[in-house]
């Protein structure tokens, strides 16, 4: 059964795939619409078998093809204002609104509209569709899929990541470290401040510290034209104690590093570490010595930067003849990609302003021009 791109933009909305739940029924139904076309996909599970990447190639098994990679999660809707049904796709003023169409499964949603196309045009060389789970928490499912993907595909030439570029060519995206500390004090009565080690103004201490670092990081400007154009570190919750007369025990917060391509998130995490360990554990230490201070990683994606020579980048321009530079402030799978030793370029439909708001939405003009740039790519691949 064949759809056009509009159609299936609507049927992958149609999953509420947030990330916090499953994306399998999203998965499978790609399965079974590959496997009516007479492709074969092949599933990544996460450890308990909720989630699943998917790979497929569509043409012959020869080196030189090109991925068309794009994450299924998307963000949460919870307490945004929507005037329509967040999972159902609803076109207004030559917009098509609903959870997705910009980040980002119409990008997806036109590369698998199109393959029967991709089949009956002889590809000489292959698409590999690549869809991953959680890249809105940290591009957990990517890797594993990726690591599939060298040891079991014919080496690709390029990898072309479909996340909202407005049909700009991205060679570069900081990178992300997301780290949890937490504060371990000694309860005691809130009038006996002397007896007790308040893990939340302990805490306060720290944010207010993580804050100086960040302020210094401002000043460290890349030549990339990142908005902003420096490594920024900023605590996104915190929480901690148990009411205001009790000295509280235990506050947690988590914070992240989003770092230029030139930067090294460690280096700010170690300089954290350091200053815990000679400025703040000393004097809770004095009062109780079981008093701790924890910090450790939830998860990482590497930067991606520009590549020189790079396949991907040339095939981008090529098609859209755009030859500025562009780099995204937000991470994606793009530098796990790079770091597996794949060339690869940003480039998709839809704008990131749109991102993870209410009433999100992209325009069909930018379907237009990605379906024409998908065409392109097929007739590359074909000669």
């Amino acid at each position: 059964m064949t759809h056009s791109p509009r159609e299936m933009i609507e049927i992958l909305v149609g999953f509420p795939t947030v990330s916090r739940d499953s994306n399998l029924d999203l998965i499978h139904f790609v399965r079974d619409y590959l496997a009516g076309c007479g492709v074969e996909s092949r599933l990544v599970p996460n450890e308990d078998a909720t989630k699943a990447n998917l790979y497929a190639t569509v043409g012959p098994g020869a080196e030189g093809g090109v991925v068309l990679s794009g994450h299924t999660d998307v963000v949460p809707i919870d307490g945004q204002p929507w005037d329509t049904d967040p999972f159902e796709v609803v076109e207004r003023d030559g917009r098509l609104y609903g959870r997705g169409t910009a980040d980002m499964k119409s990008f997806s949603a036109i590369a698998l509209a199109l393959v029967p196309d991709m089949l009956a045009r002889g590809l000489k060389r292959p698409i590999h569709l690549a869809l991953s789970y959680d890249e809105e928490v940290g591009c957990l499912g990517a890797p594993a899929m990726i690591e599939r993907i060298a040891a079991e595909v014919p080496r690709p030439a390029a990898v072309i990541v479909g996340e909202p570029t407005s049909m700009k060519v991205m060679t570069a995206h900081k990178g992300i470290t997301v780290m949890e500390t937490t504060v371990t004090g000694h309860e005691a009565h809130s009038s006996q401040t002397h007896r007790g080690v308040s893990a939340v103004m302990a805490a306060a201490r720290l944010v207010s510290k993580l804050d100086e670092m960040a302020r210094v990081e401002a000043g460290n400007t890349s030549a990339l034209p990142f908005e902003p154009p420096f490594t920024t570190i900023h605590v996104g919750t915190i929480d901690g104690g148990t009411a205001a007369n009790i000295i509280s025990r235990r506050c947690r917060f988590v914070w992240d590093i989003r770092h230029i391509p030139e930067d090294d998130p460690m280096i700010h995490v170690d300089r954290f570490n350091a200053w815990c360990e000679s400025e703040v554990l000393p004097g809770m230490r004095s009062v109780a010595p079981e008093a701790g201070i924890e910090t450790r990683m939830l998860n990482r994606a590497p930067a991606f930067g520009p590549e020189e020579s790079g396949e991907a980048e040339r095939i981008a321009r090529a098609i859209t003849g755009d030859n500025a530079v562009h780099a995204a402030a937000y991470a994606a799978e793009a530098g796990q990609f790079q770091e597996a030793g794949f060339s690869t370029v940003i480039c998709g439909p839809g704008s990131i302003d749109q991102a993870h708001q209410p009433n999100e939405f992209i325009e069909l003009d930018q379907i237009g021009q990605c379906e024409r740039f998908l065409r392109r790519l097929m007739d590359d691949l074909s000669r």
